[in-house]
């Protein structure tokens, strides 16, 4: 199984490539900051697509997506926070978030930075921002394969 992992789009137009990528999965993850019902559209047009609010949603998108999400999938349990407060604390925020819960992956946003760590045993994975120019250091996404070998992540830059 395959998910595409983006996050912190903006209202940002989705790059082609991440669209093209995101046909081939077989769900998407998003991380927060939607900002428009464009995006959804877009990416639910594709596949599957579960998320969560971030900071900068709307009412809107807050009403249909939570801002804590953790499911089964593949075997595995995913856990899904956007993050808050000073982007460069995130990971330490997430990582208090989920320490009761037990998750094989976390996945999370805020930051713009793309982060594909292991912290005790649970996968941290934050697959960036596919289109922010200004704070990001690049452009990324991301994709998780899970196999019966486990969960690996992967950050794409374009």
């Amino acid at each position: 199984m395959k998910i595409g992992v983006i996050s912190d789009t903006h209202s940002n137009p989705i790059p082609p490539q991440v669209l093209e990528a995101f046909k081939k999965v077989d769900l998407i993850i998003h991380g927060g900051d939607f900002c428009d019902q464009k995006t959804i559209d877009a990416l639910a047009s594709l596949k599957e697509l579960k998320g969560v609010w971030g900071n900068m949603d709307p009412t809107e998108i807050r009403s249909q997506y939570p801002a804590k999400l953790i499911f089964l999938c593949g075997g595995y349990t995913i856990g899904v926070f956007h993050g808050e407060g000073n982007g460069a604390k995130v990971l330490p925020r997430v990582i208090q978030e989920f320490h009761k819960d037990k998750v094989d992956v976390v996945i999370f946003g805020h930051s713009h930075q793309a982060v594909n760590e292991v912290i005790n045993g649970v996968l941290y994975f934050n697959p960036g921002s596919p289109n922010d120019t200004i704070s990001a250091s690049c452009c990324t996404y991301g994709i998780l394969d899970f196999s019966s070998k486990g969960v690996k992540g992967k950050i794409i830059k374009l």
